[in-house]
């Protein structure tokens, strides 16, 4: 399943500013900071030393800030998560909602590093300080599922979508607990509303096609997967659902591919 929107942190962190303690004369600090944001997602090898630069004339942690995400940007995510980690508690000493911004964001690094036991960590940290924060709900789940611990992410999945019932990933994340649990009436349901929330959507409609495979309901799984290939040919799902279509050609009954945990696999941001 694709993460369609992950846990963005450049939002939470405009709302904060530079310490006047760290302003000086000669540097805004507030610019260079969205300066190096902005550069850190397109060039974050340039960034790197951009946010160098700017730590030697007093950026201070928001200077190291800058460096960590642009790591993350570059695909150190090991190097990336640990600092994001040291940073949360010193920047977000005052804003518990910047803190857990950050935390938010190292969870994302540790999740794409493969350390999904540190990423829920990071995760119950930030949750710890925003506690209603649906996002870090659905973050957390996809780390707990990762580690096949799927009846705790189906518990944050409910905990988000009792406080915002219109995210459709949450229940598409949600069905492929499901579905791993070998609950496929929930999965299904689950997949319907995500559906209506977004129609034609092709991970949900992969997730869907697989079930019906396996229950053998094997028209029907056809059904979906020809509609991946149609409407959304250039997406990940169309070339595992051309897959399927290729293997179904050759079987009565093939075995479906993409399993529930591959098909609630977290994209990047």
């Amino acid at each position: 399943m694709n993460r369609r929107n992950a846990y963005l942190i450049t939002a939470a962190l405009a709302l904060f500013s530079v310490s006047p303690a760290l302003a000086a004369p000669a540097v805004d600090h507030n610019r260079e900071f969205q300066a190096c944001l902005t550069l850190a997602e397109k060039r974050p090898a340039e960034a790197l030393e951009s946010a160098q630069t700017w730590l030697n004339r007093g950026g201070g942690d928001h200077a190291r800030l800058c460096q960590a995400l642009a790591l993350f940007h570059k695909g150190d995510f090991t190097t990336a998560g640990a600092r994001l980690e040291e940073l949360a508690p010193v920047l977000g000493k005052d804003d518990p909602k910047a803190g857990a911004s950050i935390l938010g964001r190292a969870g994302w690094a540790w999740l794409r590093a493969g350390d999904n036991v540190r990423a829920e960590r990071a995760y119950s940290r930030a949750l710890a300080l925003q506690p209603d924060d649906v996002d870090l709900l659905i973050d957390r789940a996809i780390a707990r599922a990762e580690t096949e611990r799927f009846w705790d992410a189906v518990a944050d999945l409910d905990a988000a979508l009792a406080k915002d019932p219109r995210r459709p990933e949450a229940y598409l994340y949600r069905a492929a607990a499901h579905k791993a649990l070998a609950n496929d009436r929930q999965a299904m349901a689950d997949i319907d509303r995500a559906l209506e929330l977004r129609p034609g959507d092709p991970d949900a409609l992969l997730l869907r096609a697989n079930i019906k495979a396996q229950a053998g309901n094997l028209p029907g799984a056809r059904e979906d997967w020809s509609q991946i290939v149609r409407n959304t040919p250039n997406s990940a799902a169309a070339k595992t659902a051309q897959a399927n279509l290729d293997r179904s050609a050759k079987a009565p009954a093939p075995a479906a591919k993409g399993d529930a945990k591959g098909a609630a696999a977290p994209a990047k941001p």
